[in-house]
């Protein structure tokens, strides 16, 4: 039933076998709930088919009628309870298991976080959390259950058969062997690829889209919002097509299906008037309890086909969780440096199974102390210079190195060096106090209500009732846009980074509060080295060096004046951006 690469898939797994042996007990009992459903419904459209036939003639004895009246009654209460009963059985296991599953993947990210943004994408933390578990999840409920059953059933009804007809019984043998292999097989070779398709794209539509929208302000600065639609239009015209040509497939192969229905029921009907020769009583009055009990089986056989073509589905997103083992990587050594220049020497980089390159052959020096502006339009590869520069990513060619160590081997302790404040500042649930530390765990109050000063929040805690010790409601939202950045900015004084990284903190603030937030900014930082990736360009006149990175690397630098009295492009995204 299965493609041979699933079952190489779950050999190896580390993520889904382990539940099979951990909740066995309760996987038996739903698999014997679900025969149970099927088997009353056969059962009942059997005593229901012979009780109809039966009542149509004149039986010799009450007890020809009495007892296929308590059989259709208790086979009619037994088909809904053991439903019923196997929905929870089945569905509490997959609850659990994917509750553990989910689990063990916010630990295997959250303990190897930096390790995992240089591979991977924000947009496959969102494929694995949303569609992978999921997947994980039907694997058992759409697939490995129904097709275990269905199994049982075929053995079932075939050895029943075979104490009626051992010729009947195999020729049922052989049609029910269509349901079983034939429709799952050819789906598995017809639609499987395009299922698997299908998963690609919604992946791939996961990373794209997270990026745009990330940086929409970016395409809509740049004058190419249009753009940005239509890319994202022609993204999801692609999963329409796919959607689209499985839909096709699967309503040509549910016609064929019931087809075959409806071949296997006329098979029944002549086997059993030839079988039962009666008239009016007698043995032919179970021609029509054959052929009726066929019609509820098939429903445990109709959802096989599906099941199949879903196979590579499950082994992608199996393949994509099991990566994620046995990446542990090494404690980083104790990492000391004379000085904060930043080298980049022709650094290339792209993302692992892409072919895009995000950066290529990219050369630049940032001395300690210079304030450096990075611009450049959505996909330019700017933001990824940045994570690169923290260490949260590993070039794919070249050296990039902060003092003279590579970036990629400070770990957690590029914390000691490089500060972010990013366009959306997170405030906790806890107190402002709290808040703050969290740039240094150990400053005193007195330093807190020192920054807190610098940063032109003094007076307005000191205005709170309770001071330092006032709630954040969650996400900060007591306080403004700017009240935020003024906080994250605290953050990073309190944590005394020789090395500030700003990710476009201004987005979203009126130009006052922007124009204010600036002056601040660069007034308290103006001993540190600053790297300001912005899309736009109010205070850009106060930055050392403006870069303009486009398709992966340096198209312009200088200094703002130098851009502004010698470069066409650098005047006109000047004009733009102030409006003339």
């Amino acid at each position: 039933m299965f493609k041979i690469p699933l079952f190489q898939s779950l050999k190896h797994d580390q993520w889904v076998k382990p539940f099979l042996h951990h909740y066995k007990r309760v996987l038996y009992l739903a698999l014997f709930l679900g025969f149970m459903t099927f088997f009353c419904a056969g059962a009942l459209m059997f005593t229901s088919g012979y009780l109809i036939s039966r009542s149509a003639s004149l039986p010799e004895n009450i007890l020809m009628i009495y007892i296929p009246i308590v059989l259709t009654r208790a086979f009619g209460i037994g088909r809904p309870v053991f439903r019923y009963v196997e929905r929870l059985t089945s569905h509490n296991w997959v609850l659990k298991m994917t509750s553990k599953l989910r689990l063990q993947l916010y630990n295997t990210l959250e303990k190897d976080a930096i390790f995992f943004k240089r591979t991977y994408r924000m947009g496959d933390i969102l494929g694995l959390l949303a569609e992978d578990i999921n997947h994980i999840q039907n694997l058992y409920l759409r697939t490995i259950f129904p097709t275990i059953i269905a199994w049982v059933l075929y053995c079932f009804v075939v050895i029943g058969l075979g104490f009626v007809s051992l010729w009947f019984a195999l020729m049922m043998l052989v049609l029910f062997l269509g349901l079983v292999v034939v429709f799952p097989l050819v789906s598995v070779l017809r639609n499987g690829a395009r299922q698997e398709r299908e998963k690609q794209v919604k992946n791939a539509l996961y990373v794209d889209l997270t990026d745009n929208v990330m940086g929409v302000s970016d395409w809509i600065f740049s004058q190419r919002s249009q753009e940005y639609v239509d890319t994202y239009l022609a993204n999801e015209q692609e999963l329409y097509d796919v959607q689209n040509e499985l839909r096709q497939f699967n309503r040509r192969r549910n016609f064929l299906f019931q087809l075959y229905i409806g071949l296997m029921a006329v098979s029944l009907i002549l086997w059993t008037s030839q079988r039962f020769v009666g008239n009016h009583g007698g043995a032919a009055n179970w021609i029509a309890a054959f052929v009726l009990s066929l019609f509820p089986l098939i429903d445990a056989f109709a959802v096989l086909p599906d099941a199949a073509q879903e196979t590579n589905v499950y082994k992608d997103s199996l393949d994509r969780l099991n990566a994620l083992n046995g990446k542990d990587q090494p404690e980083p050594k104790k990492v000391m440096v004379d000085s904060t220049d930043i080298h980049l020497s022709d650094v290339s980089f792209h993302y692992e199974n892409e072919t895009k390159v995000v950066l290529n052959q990219l050369n630049l020096t940032i001395p300690q102390g210079q304030h450096v502006a990075i611009l450049g339009r959505s996909g330019s590869g700017k933001s990824t210079l940045a994570t690169l520069i923290r260490g949260d990513l590993t070039p794919t060619a070249g050296s990039l190195t902060l003092g003279g160590v590579l970036t990629s081997s400070f770990g957690d302790q590029m914390a000691q060096y490089i500060g972010v404040i990013q366009q959306t500042p997170y405030l906790f649930h806890t107190t402002i106090l709290n808040n703050l530390r969290i740039g240094n765990e150990d400053a005193s109050v007195e330093e807190v209500w020192h920054v807190l000063e610098r940063v032109g929040l003094k007076e307005l805690v000191q205005r709170l009732p309770d001071g330092l010790q006032t709630m954040v409601d969650e996400a900060g939202l007591r306080f403004s846009g700017g009240e935020r950045h003024r906080m994250a900015l605290a953050r990073i004084l309190l944590q005394d980074t020789p090395i500030v990284l700003l990710d476009e903190p201004t987005v979203g603030l009126d130009p006052i509060t922007e124009q204010a937030l600036i002056e601040t900014f660069f007034d308290e930082l103006a001993e540190k080295t600053v790297i300001w990736v912005t899309h736009h360009l109010q205070g850009i006149d106060q930055m050392e060096r403006v870069i303009f990175i486009e398709d992966g690397q340096i198209e312009l630098s200088g200094s703002p004046a130098e851009l502004a009295a010698t470069n066409a492009r650098y005047q006109r995204l000047k004009a733009i951006d102030e409006g003339r």
